[in-house]
């Protein structure tokens, strides 16, 4: 229970803070077991990103470790100040950051190129948040450029797991296995047939990727890929004092011609964030027509202001490969599904994701969890990259309309998806030269979107007519 307990049909209680609303467990909300139980395991996908702090950055686990506790801290503001989304990372954007950082010198360079990164990231959400340009700008970008960048990041996602020295290559029962179960409960047709008639396989669906992720680590320890975990008992004691030296006050701040080259990242990992909101957004409103009983606000401005702070105390305190995002989608998609059974479920939609990201936090500190969960991290990472490279294909490949949007956005993912630190100058640069000088009916003048049902597909002519 909650001390300030929501009125039927009303908003849930807070604080009024300026742009936010504070809301607190057992104050505003009450405490939800099943997001406790699966955050135990969930979290160690944000210890996930400690193999690429090791690879890119250069630090050791131990530096690493203490950035998943700034991480972690992150996680919980959206629920705390009145954001209905479960945060995460960029996750599409890992493989064009990682292309970025192939470009700098593990260490004191990659460090400050990574803090460039994304502190104009920061600024990005943060004036498009502020003045409500954020849509405006995602409009007037051509729907070719948009598909093919979300499209270019599954692409490079997937290759860098398939690559020859991948993760999967290095260890395939693992993770194979993992992600054939996981795609299973997350998207397969027949599966959701089968939640239609059995309560066990809705339980299964209700915990997202945990079922893939725990059947891959068991296989992984039982074939030989990872070794069984030496558990040690106690609190995790992060060593924050290590960690300081790998942050831009100790390395020093990059110069302008980083920051020049960080701008199309930046620019990027944006669009691909903003497509998050969208998706996030329209979760919720489905959810929310289906429960009256409580009233939610999807502010978008207050979603970019409270990104724009993650990423700014990740710049300074825990440069972030992974970088802030508005939406981890599968861990928001399982609290929507268990919120829409009602009110008995889920009190509140607060209560789901503020539980889940204050358990995550907590379940930093046990030491038994962390230890256990240390030796497969790398599955964590994977898998999360394997189902983020599926669904940026699949959003992507759905928003093309015609042959001609489809031709523009492939050459654009590819481009995006070449081992080469440029590469997202290069898909910028050849998507927009591709959009004036083959998808515009009128190369010059003003354009009249209209013109372009003229060169349609039959299909797309068929379907727009009907509506």
């Amino acid at each position: 229970m909650q001390i300030q307990p929501r009125r039927e049909g009303e908003e849930q209680p807070y604080w009024p803070a300026g742009p936010f609303k504070i809301r607190l467990p057992f104050v505003h909300y009450r405490w939800e077991m099943p997001e406790t139980i699966q955050a135990l395991v969930m979290f160690v996908v944000g210890l996930a990103m400690i193999p690429l702090l090791e690879k890119y950055l250069g630090m050791p686990y131990e530096a690493a470790l203490a950035f998943t506790f700034i991480a972690g801290l992150g996680y919980m503001l959206p629920a705390l100040l009145g954001v209905p989304l479960v945060p995460g990372w960029i996750t599409p954007a890992i493989p064009v950051v990682i292309l970025f950082l192939n470009g700098y010198e593990p260490g004191p360079d990659a460090i400050k190129a990574l803090f460039a990164l994304q502190i104009e990231v920061t600024l990005i959400f943060l004036i498009l948040g502020v003045t409500g340009w954020g849509s405006k700008l995602v409009q007037v970008i051509p729907n070719s450029l948009k598909s093919g960048i979300i499209i270019g990041a599954g692409i490079a996602a997937m290759m860098g797991e398939l690559k020859s020295g991948g993760r999967i290559d290095a260890t395939p029962i693992s993770l194979i296995i993992g992600s054939v179960v996981s795609a299973y409960v997350l998207f397969s047709l027949s599966f959701k047939n089968v939640i239609e008639q059995s309560a066990i396989a809705r339980r299964i669906a209700n915990f997202g990727m945990v079922p893939g992720m725990i059947v891959a680590m068991l296989v992984g320890w039982i074939v030989g890929e990872y070794p069984w975990p030496d558990i040690e008992w106690g609190i995790t004691n992060p060593d924050f004092g290590l960690m300081a030296e790998y942050l831009v006050f100790s390395v020093g701040f990059p110069g302008w011609d980083v920051f020049l080259m960080a701008i199309p990242t930046a620019l990027i990992a944006y669009v691909i964030a903003f497509g998050d909101i969208i998706v996030g957004r329209t979760l919720v409103e489905r959810i929310d027509s289906v429960r009256p009983d409580e009233k939610i606000e999807v502010n978008v401005n207050r979603v970019h202001t409270v990104t724009a702070i993650r990423n700014g105390i990740h710049a300074f305190f825990a440069p972030w490969p992974g970088l802030a995002g508005p939406l981890w989608t599968a861990a928001h998609a399982t609290v929507a599904e268990r919120y829409a059974m009602g009110r008995k479920a889920m009190d509140s939609i607060y209560s789901g994701g503020g539980t889940f990201w204050i358990t995550g936090m907590i379940a930093l500190f046990c030491l038994p969890l962390v230890t256990m969960f240390k030796p497969v991290l790398p599955i964590a990472l994977s898998l999360t990259l394997v189902l983020t490279a599926y669904i940026c294909i699949m959003v992507g490949m759905e928003q093309l309309k015609n042959p001609t949007e489809r031709g523009v956005a492939g050459i654009v993912a590819v481009t995006l998806a070449m081992p080469d630190p440029k590469s997202t100058v290069y898909a910028v640069i050849i998507g927009l030269a591709l959009y004036f000088l083959i998808e515009r009916p009128r190369l010059m003048g003003k354009h009249n979107p209209d013109d372009e049902f003229m060169f349609a597909d039959p299909e797309t002519k068929e379907t727009e007519q009907k509506s």
